[in-house]
């Protein structure tokens, strides 16, 4: 099995085609290189760059779902821990069945967290699924702060004094 490790990561690594090292502080670079542009199937990924928490809110992001949960079990399931005031599993247009993610709505903070609490990384519908609060939408691109905000009507320009 380490012969066949050995063996995948030779063929698959640029260093079997990369020529020898040239000088003495080749070596720092080559290993960096070489590290860079190696492609093995049997190490691990690189973690990626955590995401900032999101601010603690009434809505919940709901990841992990089964793809015949539906909007009723996902809000039989959380109301265990509170008054739920909406759920929805996010459903494919074509099939229907759950894209695998959803959404809360609590009456409350503290009954928000109660069901981040009672569900993250429980089982619902035989997978495990993760419960977080759920990040505000990004606007759209091209649409600057100042767009989004409720603009007042542009209003006619008057002619400067002694022009008319």
């Amino acid at each position: 099995m380490a012969a066949a490790r050995a063996g995948l990561r030779r063929l698959f690594s640029i260093s079997a085609i990369s020529p020898p090292p040239l000088a003495a502080a080749a070596p720092a670079s080559e290993s960096e290189f070489r590290r860079l542009f190696s492609i093995s199937a049997f190490s691990p990924p690189l973690p990626a760059a955590a995401r900032p928490a999101a601010e603690p809110s009434t809505n919940l992001f709901v990841s992990g779902l089964n793809k015949r949960t539906t909007s009723e079990g996902l809000w039989e399931a959380f109301s265990k821990f509170g008054q739920v005031v909406h759920a929805r599993v996010v459903t494919d247009r074509v099939s229907g069945y759950s894209k695998g993610f959803g959404f809360v709505r609590y009456a409350t903070l503290e009954e928000a967290e109660a069901g981040i609490k009672g569900m993250d990384g429980k089982f619902l519908d035989g997978w495990v699924i993760f419960a977080e609060y759920a990040r505000p939408r990004p606007p759209p691109p091209g649409q600057t702060q100042l767009q989004t905000a409720a603009a007042p009507p542009p209003q006619a320009m008057e002619p400067p004094a002694g022009h008319q």
